[in-house]
């Protein structure tokens, strides 16, 4: 069997997005700790061009970028699907991954640096993109996925434990039950899978650092 290892940083969304896909998989892997503020060898020589982590290798080829990473687990270790068969399915699947790497992804940005008067702006920014996000791609469904979680839910794992501990870091709040009930539960559902609940880091130290 090929060697994987995964580069990565204890209180990244994106390094735990790996590994919640490598443990669905059922992929044994080495996990290497790295210090972005002294980066390995390895890391910049892996990743030369955005000196970042997550980085996967297997078989001594590095693959960088989590959402790349991702599809590439989903393609390589076929077994325990992770996203839908049917090509329409998939595609839409995809869509949504695309929706949170943009979308979300700034509105989340812009939340953890926005100044004391921009922070209700913020808020209502995130909301908004976050309730397309409940209406029309989790509707009634309890995952992503359906019954189970698929790659649309582990790309949005950071909604589901991070973006509450920025919530209280920041004083705003955007997730909860009386504003996004649906994408509330979601991600409290989310969060007691047993792969993802063994595998993100101690909610008090991530708040410290957030």
């Amino acid at each position: 069997m090929a060697e994987v290892k995964l580069h990565g940083v204890w209180s990244s969304p994106f390094s735990c997005r790996v590994i919640w896909a490598l443990k669905l998989k059922g992929v044994e892997y080495e996990y290497i700790e790295e210090d972005l503020h002294n980066k390995s060898e390895l890391l910049l020589k892996y990743n030369p061009i955005y000196k970042k982590i997550p980085v996967l290798v297997h078989d001594g080829k590095p693959i960088a970028e989590s959402l790349v990473i991702l599809e590439y687990i989903e393609e390589t270790w076929p077994e325990n699907p992770l996203l839908p068969r049917d090509p329409y399915d998939r595609a839409m699947a995809r869509f949504w991954i695309q929706y949170g790497a943009t979308k979300c992804a700034d509105a989340i940005g812009a939340l953890h640096v926005a100044i004391e008067e921009e922070k209700e702006k913020a808020a209502r920014e995130m909301m908004e993109v976050l309730k397309i996000l409940e209406d029309q791609a989790l509707g009634d469904n309890k995952f992503f996925g359906g019954d189970n979680i698929n790659l649309v839910d582990i790309s949005y794992g950071p909604c589901a434990y991070w973006l509450p501990a920025l919530e209280e870091a920041v004083g705003v709040k955007v997730l909860e039950p009386s504003t996004l009930p649906k994408l509330h539960a979601w991600g409290k559902n989310f969060i007691e899978v047993p792969v993802i609940k063994d595998n993100i880091p101690d909610y008090d130290k991530l708040l410290g650092r957030s």
